[in-house]
């Protein structure tokens, strides 16, 4: 008798009739009913939050010019994630204890003072009430606080980069003013440079006025000492100039006298030559006669005629001699009366020219001085602006976007680039492989409520105990791969959820559930009633151990062991990886265990059906019956 005919004939035993058949197609819808239905209500509860009632309370009294709390509020009212209620203080806490909100945030009466209060260095925490109750249910506490720390963190990096823009325009404030600065620094230096110049001339004037200053003194001094005696000088001057002058009178009035009686004398003589002629016609001589006498009269006067010349001419020197000894005379006396004057202005220039001479050189002494400060002002105004103009490079001057967008990087420094290597979507698509490797489980257990795991009759004909086992094992085989076939297809069309590699996952599932079958067929056939037991059993420990929902390395070290030796976390890690990814080298070591607990679980059956060719009395009538 082989396994095939006695599998055949346990499944005709199975659908033998209208209510088997019924039974055996409940069997094959367990799983379904249990998976499918928990991963359809669990299949998105995130994207269902906007259904969950939440209070939000504002006590907020503002600031001055701005309001955080209404801010707050009207985002978060505004953004849809949870049912919001604006209501009192009073009411949010009633409510949190009733259950008419899952949770309530408050904000406080001083909440925008708290967050403003950096600007004006009196930093103040603002805080954000957050009222849950896990009487309502625990996770409305964990969700709360994740929406509180959201909530936070968006305040947080407004708040913050409105300061950080604040503070950078301070640096673009201070840029300008520097620039101003600089530019001012630039024109104090090019008029310090050019004041340097002009002091630079100044000196050299100054100096050359203290020599020129000094050397006028000097001759000054010399003209003081040489014209000391010039008032008597110019006096005894002015009185011989007055005694020569006299003296010329005399002279010229004689001389005057003189020339009188030489012209009385030629006029005499010009008397006697007519009286003369006369005479001479009266004696009765020619006119040749006449004539020769004239001519030789003539010649004898004519030394007195000349003589008289002489002395007319002499005459009219003298008188110009006299009156211009006369007129020196004057400006002698002249001279002498403003000799004193003259002396009296030349000893006051002088002392005026040693006044001048010796503030001259104090002029020169401070125009060094000067001079001195000048180069120190050119210089320090030059370092000035080179100093302003080096550190205008230095201060950051952002333009608007930049600066809107250093001031965003300042209040959020770390951005978040989630790189998924492999994404399951939903909430129930990442629970999906826990799901349905717990039901395959459950589909292999219940499959043996009918199904009988030996034939007595085969194993009373003496069959092998191989070709038993396989016979009592292969039903459920069958069964236990329609359940998958069945849940797999209300899953991924019923329930939404998408598969990577749906035909790899699908025969990994059907894997899976002969590697279950095996087993619980093994512990059936082994223990007999105590197998159903040790099976539920089995199925705790493996949902304690598998790592379904949080990672199995979450778990108490006492449940590490339980994680390696037991299918079940396998089943759940080989469907992930072809849920989501795709296969890979770990999938083989999944199947490696899975092959590997399928051919135990066999051999355990064939040790089960060998050892039940011996008959007992607690076989024939068993203690426990189930």
């Amino acid at each position: 008798m082989t396994g095939l005919r006695l599998a055949a004939g346990e499944l005709r035993r199975l659908t033998s009739g209208k209510l088997p058949k019924l039974a055996v197609a409940a069997l094959v819808l367990v799983p379904l009913l249990y998976a499918s239905f928990y991963l359809y209500a669990n299949f998105d509860p995130y994207g269902r939050l906007g259904n969950l009632p939440a209070a939000i309370v504002n006590e907020d009294t503002g600031s001055a010019d701005r309001n955080v709390g209404d801010e707050v509020t009207s985002s978060v009212v505004g953004s849809g994630t949870f049912q919001w209620h604006e209501v009192s203080a009073a009411e949010a806490d009633a409510g949190v204890r009733d259950d008419r909100y899952s949770f309530a945030i408050t904000i406080p009466r001083d909440f925008s003072a708290a967050l403003l209060s950096s600007g004006n260095f009196n930093p103040q925490r603002a805080t954000i009430q957050l009222t849950t109750n896990d009487a309502n249910n625990y996770l409305s506490h964990t969700i709360a606080n994740q929406v509180a720390e959201q909530i936070r963190g968006t305040i947080a990096e407004k708040v913050g980069s409105e300061a950080a823009n604040r503070f950078l325009m301070g640096f673009s404030t201070i840029y300008e003013q520097t620039q101003q600065a600089a530019t001012g620094a630039t024109q104090l230096a090019d008029g310090a440079n050019r004041l340097l110049t002009g002091q630079q001339q100044l000196a050299d004037g100054a100096q050359q006025l203290a020599t020129g200053s000094a050397q006028l003194s000097s001759g000054l001094s010399t003209l003081r000492s040489s014209t000391a005696t010039l008032p008597q000088s110019t006096r005894q001057l002015a009185d011989g100039a007055q005694q020569v002058a006299d003296g010329n009178s005399q002279v010229a009035a004689a001389g005057s006298t003189v020339a009188s009686g030489s012209a009385q004398l030629v006029t005499n003589l010009d008397n006697v030559n007519g009286q003369l002629t006369d005479r001479l016609r009266a004696a009765g001589l020619s006119e040749t006669d006449i004539q020769r006498v004239q001519g030789v009269l003539g010649d004898l006067r004519a030394p007195v005629d000349q003589a008289n010349a002489r002395i007319q001419q002499t005459s009219a020197q003298l008188n110009q001699l006299a009156d211009g000894a006369r007129r020196v005379a004057a400006g002698a006396a002249t001279l002498a009366n403003s000799a004193p004057a003259l002396s009296g202005g030349i000893a006051q220039a002088a002392d005026g020219a040693s006044t001048l001479s010796a503030g001259a050189a104090q002029l020169n002494d401070g125009e060094k001085t000067a001079l001195s400060g000048t180069q120190q002002l050119a210089a320090g105004a030059g370092q000035l602006r080179d100093g302003l103009n080096n550190g205008l490079g230095q201060i950051p001057n952002p333009s608007d976007p930049t600066r809107t967008a250093t001031a965003d990087t300042i209040a959020d420094p770390v951005a978040v680039n989630s790189v998924g290597v492999a994404s399951a979507g939903t909430y129930g698509a990442g629970l999906a492989p826990f799901f349905l490797a717990l039901a395959t489980w459950i589909g292999a257990f219940v499959l043996f409520l009918l199904i009988r795991p030996l034939s007595s009759r085969a194993i009373a004909a003496g069959t092998a105990p191989l070709r038993v086992a396989l016979g009592g094992w292969l039903p459920s085989a069958l069964l236990g791969i329609a359940q998958v076939v069945v849940l797999f297809a209300a899953v991924t069309w019923f329930v939404g959820i998408h598969i990577a590699h749906p035909v790899a996952a699908l025969a990994f599932a059907i894997l899976a559930s002969l590697t279950f079958t095996a087993i619980v067929h093994a512990l059936n056939a082994f223990f007999g009633a105590v197998g159903k037991f040790l099976g539920l059993v089995l199925l705790v420990l493996q949902l304690v151990s598998a790592g379904g929902t949080f990672p199995w390395q979450t778990l108490p070290d006492a449940l590490y062991p339980l994680h390696v030796v037991l299918p079940m976390g396998y089943v759940v890690d080989g469907l992930r990886h072809l849920m989501y990814t795709g296969a890979s080298l770990r999938n083989l070591l999944d199947i490696g265990v899975l092959v590997a607990y399928l051919v135990g679980a066999l051999a355990v059956s064939a040790l089960a059906a060998r050892k039940q060719r011996l008959w007992t009395v607690s076989k024939l009538q068993p203690e426990l019956s189930l």
